[in-house]
């Protein structure tokens, strides 16, 4: 259940991720759902993810909290 929480808050990020405000709002939520190993998960995918996309390196700072 927990592996599933993971995979679908990736999939959210990745259909919010047009809209900087939406995609910070999102990822906000789902630091409160995810378990302290996904959050490291998510950390390494979101460095991977928001690579190319720098209007999103501003959202990185609120997995650094």
């Amino acid at each position: 259940m927990a592996r599933a929480m993971y995979e679908y808050t990736k999939t959210i990020l990745k259909k919010v991720s047009f809209s900087s405000d939406l995609f910070c709002k999102e990822l906000e939520k789902s630091l409160k759902r995810l378990l302290p190993h996904e959050i490291e998960e998510l950390a390494i995918w979101l460095r991977e993810y928001t690579h190319n996309r720098p209007e999103l390196y501003s959202c990185l700072a609120i997995i650094k909290k």
